[in-house]
């Protein structure tokens, strides 16, 4: 597992095929793309009919699944882009399973996945994921697969709703040694008085840890982020391996990310970002959000055994005492590691996911 091949594939591609699945061609066969006669945009296209954008996206029921893509033999995901409406972005439940697992090796929902968690539209632009104007989400995660690989969406609402995808993928031989793509996700709304937040829940394997996404709901005044994030690998007990200094330090910011003095400063650069600020109305929205990111690409922090990762929620009270907070935080971990890998803790329900 090399620092050039988490950029580049993760392994050396001598050949390969590329593919790519969309509603105008639901299993990427060869040749058979924008063949639809049936499909959302039959009507708008009746006076041009076969090969003018008749299925460009697909209804997801209410309390159904759908069924995005389903890979037989060997490869590698290289890009997702999709887009839906950003009110669901939290009640859809994405999944991933690689090579016929039961367990997903990925559950998240869906914005969370793309580092948009607070249901708002916003611009992120990093090397593994990009969100363009307006909420066109991009993976860019190189995920390898030997035998297959199935990803899923979850519509948790009572309405139906639709959505737009491309997946794009190269069937390929992947060595024995390449590790999967993971992602986790947590919530805790309020976070427990003097408990960390999960970040990670005991990743069991050889692996390397390879980005945080924090959506960040502040509850109370004054600064947040004194808060260390504790990396726990390889039969650490007590006390971390790697500790953190602060919540803005973890992000690659400094001084509480105040630039001009007065203001939060939005950044989004390709390891690193605070890249949503959601302002108090005055009204209805009543706290400070903030989503942001640390993608660790060119320093992956390997373990050989387990992960745990943990993230504090500290601000100040008077005399310069620490203050232990009980923020709304939810985060998303990304990290590769070999197979099996533990089930994951079960997501909670559509009441404890939603955005308030």
């Amino acid at each position: 597992m090399t620092d050039r091949g988490l950029l580049t594939g993760l392994t050396h591609l001598a050949e390969g095929r590329t593919r790519s699945i969309s509603p105008e061609n639901f299993h990427g066969e060869k040749g058979k793309g924008g063949m639809a006669t049936e499909g959302s945009g039959k009507n708008c296209a009746r006076e041009l009919g076969q090969g003018w954008k008749i299925s460009p996206s697909v209804d997801i029921p209410e309390k159904g699944k759908l069924t995005l893509a389903e890979i037989e033999g060997s490869g590698i995901i290289q890009h997702i882009w999709l887009t839906c409406p950003h009110e669901d972005w939290r009640s859809f439940i994405l999944r991933m399973y690689w090579d016929g697992e039961e367990a997903p090796s990925i559950e998240v929902p869906l914005g969370d996945f793309f580092c948009m968690g607070w249901c708002e539209p916003g611009l992120m632009q990093s090397i593994p994921i990009c969100v363009n104007p307006k909420g066109g989400m991009n993976s860019y995660w190189q995920m390898p697969f030997r035998k297959s690989a199935k990803i899923t969406l979850e519509n948790l609402t009572d309405k139906k709703s639709v959505i737009y995808y491309q997946i794009t993928y190269s069937e390929t031989a992947v060595a024995e040694d390449t590790p999967y793509f993971h992602a986790q996700f947590h919530r805790d709304n309020p976070l427990e008085y003097k408990k960390n937040h999960v970040i990670v829940d005991k990743a069991t394997g050889k692996g390397q840890y390879v980005g945080t996404y924090l959506a960040w709901g502040v509850n109370s005044n004054r600064w947040w982020g004194e808060g260390e994030i504790k990396f726990f690998m390889d039969g650490d007990q007590e006390f971390p391996t790697i500790c953190g200094t602060g919540t803005e330090d973890y992000i690659g910011g400094a001084w509480n990310f105040e630039y001009p003095q007065g203001e939060y400063c939005r950044f989004s650069t390709p390891y690193s970002g605070l890249h949503q600020i959601l302002k108090p109305d005055g009204l209805y929205q009543s706290q400070q959000r903030f989503g942001m990111y640390r993608f660790h690409l060119t320093d992956p922090i390997r373990f050989d055994e387990d992960l745990h990762v943990e993230i504090q929620a500290l601000g100040w009270r008077s005399e310069e005492r620490y203050l232990p907070l009980q923020d709304d935080i939810a985060s998303v971990a990304y990290w590769y590691q070999t197979e099996p890998h533990c089930p994951f803790p079960a997501l909670p329900g559509i009441e404890k996911l939603e955005v308030n």
